[in-house]
């Protein structure tokens, strides 16, 4: 498999949740708050307006509760131009996911409910029903391999995907207050990435799945040894390395005055894929990744924050460079 072509052919099926963020003004505590901005939230549901805002195609696959926040979120995934032929209402307890969070750097917190969460009841019957021929690529992350039936459901997705002949792109997306256990986490994460084709995670994640952060590099190298094609190992600050079997390569990141720190893997993740389906190189894509970072991490919310393809080239042009 050529995971290029897929992904050139810009048409990504992406698998994961969708969720209500309410965040506050520009520096203000939530307990100072008196107001609130609602926007899209959910990492996959992110990653999709990323792509969809640069200019490639996006279905999600998700459920959503059956309520006035799953209409919200079902309403803003349109907005964004984002397919939710595959979104599903589910009533009962179940409720769509929740993050309260701060837009602001020191001290920041960010609260996220997700008991009982409306994406973890997607069913292996919901990914069948899609027409896995109408897409080129499949992106999804770790959130939704966290709980049943949505493990299962997830892991059909893959092999679906694979038997189509789609690449399959997997951010770790490690959130501890998803799973039962650390063990339970760490063996699932590390089955998912052994069948991944594009695997992305910062050093923390692929330590985790190692047993040890002091492991985490070696791990990405494992999983390229394998069956993946690129590893994208993140430092934060101090850039990444891409692991591809013809070597690895360095890069830095561009530096910004940063308003909050969520988003930025998301942004990341969308801005990459998005490069590479135009044609950039995978240095170049890594790098277009970073850019896509910053600028959502300088600005209030995620989906919104996330840049089109003018405001990535403004930023690109204005900016220093990476370091």
């Amino acid at each position: 498999m050529n995971i290029l072509d897929g992904i050139h052919a810009k048409r990504f099926v992406v698998v994961g949740r969708v969720g209500m963020d309410l965040f506050t003004a520009p520096g203000v505590t939530t307990e100072d708050a008196t107001e609130f901005q609602a926007d899209m939230g959910g990492s996959s549901a992110n990653i999709a307006a990323g792509l969809v805002k640069l200019g490639a195609k996006a279905a999600l696959v998700t459920c959503v509760s059956d309520d006035a926040v799953g209409s919200f979120c079902l309403r803003k995934l349109r907005d964004y131009g984002i397919d939710s032929s595959y979104v599903k209402k589910v009533s009962g307890e179940p409720r769509n996911s929740l993050a309260i969070y701060e837009s602001r750097t020191e001290n920041h917190r960010n609260v996220i409910y997700r008991n009982n969460a409306a994406d973890f009841q997607m069913t292996v019957a919901d990914v069948e029903a899609v027409d896995w021929s109408a897409y080129s690529a499949l992106v999804t992350a770790g959130t939704v391999f966290a709980a049943e039936p949505s493990r299962s459901a997830a892991f059909r997705a893959f092999a679906l995907a694979q038997t189509a002949g789609l690449p399959i792109i997997f951010d770790v997306d490690y959130r501890p207050y998803s799973w039962s256990s650390a063990q339970d986490a760490s063996d699932v994460l590390s089955r998912a990435g052994a069948m991944s084709d594009v695997i992305v995670g910062n050093d923390d994640e692929f330590g985790f799945m190692a047993g040890d952060k002091a492991r985490g590099l070696a791990m990405a190298r494992s999983l390229v040894a394998g069956r993946a094609q690129i590893a994208i190992y993140k430092m934060g600050e101090n850039g990444a390395v891409t692991i591809t079997p013809a070597g690895e390569d360095r890069t830095g990141i561009y530096r910004v005055d940063a308003l909050k720190p969520t988003g930025a893997g998301d942004s990341f993740m969308a801005g990459l894929l998005a490069s590479l389906a135009d044609g950039y190189d995978l240095r170049c894509a890594v790098l277009r990744g970073s850019a896509c970072a910053a600028i959502v991490v300088a600005k209030p919310g995620c989906a919104p924050a996330m840049p089109d393809a003018a405001a990535l080239s403004a930023f690109l042009s204005d900016h220093p460079g990476p370091g």
